[in-house]
C-alpha cells in the first residue's frame, strides 16, 4: 500500500471527514461522489487481486502466512484528492491518479520470502513502482518501519484467466512484510495515531520503538537461520501415520525436498499434502521411489528452461520435475484439474526451450 499504512490512513481520514465534511471543496466532494459510485466495483476488483496473488504464490510454492486486501474508503479517497502543492492539486484526475484504491497485503514468515514474493510479482505482473522501505530506513542509518511496497497491474501482453480480465484496467498497491515487521508496524501505528502520548514522552517513545525495530530485525535474521537449519533436520517420519494412507507423509516429503533442492524455500504445509496426493495418483508412495523417478531430470537445466526470475520453492521445483518426466499424463491427474491451463503453458515452455 503506497502510503505507509493505508488501513490506518483510512481510519484517520474517516474520522477527519466526519468532523469537517461541510468544509470540503466542491471538486473534492465531486471526486468523493464519483468514487463512492464506483467503489462496489473496486471492492470486487480487490477480491480478485487477492485471489490472483494467492494463486501466484501457491503455484510458485512460496511459503506465506496470509494474503489480505482492503479497498480505500470514500473518506480517505476524498482527503487524498484534495492534497495540493505549490502548483495545485496533486491528483487532478483522482479516479485515475490515486493508485492505491486497491491494497493487497502479503505476510510471510521470514525475510527471504519477502524478496521471493516481490520477485514473483515482478515476473508475473507489471510493476509500476517498487520501494523497499526497510532498505530506505537502513540507508538513513536508522531502525524503524520495514516493508516492501509494489504498485502492480496486469501486464497487457499476458494472457490471463477470464475471471481476471477486468483487472487489466486497474492497479493494486501490494505491501509485503514478515509477520514480525507486521506486528511492529501495527503496534507502532496503533500507539501513535491514538494521539494519547504526552509531548514530554514523545522522545522516549521514539527511542523505544527504534530499539524494538532493531530487535525485530535481529529476530527476523534468526528466524531465517532457524528455517535454514531445520530444513535439513526434519523428523524422518510423521508420528503415528495412518496405515491406510499410502501417501508420502508431509514431513518425509519436506525433508526429501530440502535435501534434493538445497536452498529452495519451504512451502506451506498444505502444499506438501497436496503434492503427496499427486504422487499417489502417479503410484509413487515412497521417497525412494520418488528419487528414482526424478533422478534423470537435470534440475539446473530445468530452471534455466523455465526462465524463472524469482527463486521457485521446493514444491514448485518438484512440480516442474514431474511435469518434465510425465508430460501429458501429469496434466491429466485429477489433482491438477484446477490448473491444467497453467500446466499446459509450462509444458509448452519446456517443449520450446
Amino acid at each position: 500500500m503506497s502510503d505507509r499504512d493505508q488501513a490506518g490512513d483510512d481510519a484517520r481520514h474517516d474520522a477527519g471527514a466526519r468532523a469537517g465534511a461541510s468544509t470540503q471543496p466542491a471538486e473534492t466532494s465531486e471526486a468523493a461522489a464519483a468514487y463512492a459510485a464506483v467503489r462496489p466495483e473496486v471492492e470486487a476488483a480487490t477480491a480478485l487481486f487477492v485471489d490472483m496473488v494467492t494463486g501466484l504464490l501457491d503455484d510458485a510454492g512460496i511459503n506465506y502466512l496470509s494474503v489480505s486486501g482492503r479497498t480505500k474508503s470514500v473518506a480517505s479517497f476524498a482527503s487524498k484528492a484534495e492534497r495540493r502543492d505549490s502548483r495545485g492539486l496533486l491528483y487532478p484526475d483522482p479516479l485515475t491518479d490515486i493508485t492505491d484504491q486497491i491494497g493487497v497485503r502479503v505476510i510471510t514468515y521470514v525475510h527471504d520470502d519477502v524478496a521471493a514474493v516481490a520477485e514473483l510479482l515482478s515476473e508475473e505482473l507489471a510493476v509500476l513502482d517498487d520501494r523497499d522501505m526497510g532498505l530506505e530506513t537502513a540507508r538513513a542509518g536508522r531502525f524503524g518501519y520495514a516493508s516492501r511496497h509494489q504498485l502492480v497491474s496486469v501486464d497487457a501482453s499476458r494472457t490471463v484467466p477470464p475471471a481476471y480480465e477486468s483487472l487489466r484496467r486497474r492497479s493494486a498497491s501490494v505491501q509485503i512484510r514478515t509477520v514480525l515487521q507486521h506486528a511492529w508496524a501495527e503496534f507502532e501505528h496503533d500507539i501513535r495515531y491514538k494521539g494519547t502520548v504526552p509531548e514530554e514522552h514523545a522522545h522516549e517513545l521514539d527511542r523505544r520503538f527504534t530499539l524494538a525495530a532493531g530487535l525485530i530485525e535481529l529476530a527476523d535474521r534468526e528466524f531465517s537461520a532457524i528455517r535454514d537449519r531445520l530444513q535439513m533436520a526434519l523428523p524422518a517420519a510423521a508420528p503415528g501415520p495412518d496405515e491406510q494412507d499410502q501417501r508420502i507423509s508431509s514431513p518425509d516429503l519436506a525433508k526429501f525436498l530440502a535435501s534434493k533442492y538445497a536452498g529452495a524455500g519451504w512451502a506451506r504445509t498444505d502444499h506438501y499434502t497436496w503434492v503427496s496426493g499427486l504422487l499417489l495418483e502417479l503410484g509413487i508412495t515412497s521417497v525412494e521411489a520418488l528419487a528414482d523417478v526424478i533422478e534423470p531430470v537435470d534440475s539446473a537445466d530445468l530452471i534455466e528452461r523455465m526462465g524463472y526470475k524469482y527463486p521457485p520453492g521446493a514444491v514448485r521445483r518438484l512440480d516442474d520435475a514431474l511435469l518434465a518426466t510425465f508430460g501429458t499424463r501429469y496434466l491429466d491427474l485429477e489433482g491438477n484439474a484446477h490448473r491444467r491451463a497453467s500446466l499446459e503453458a509450462r509444458l509448452d515452455r519446456l517443449a520450446s526451450s
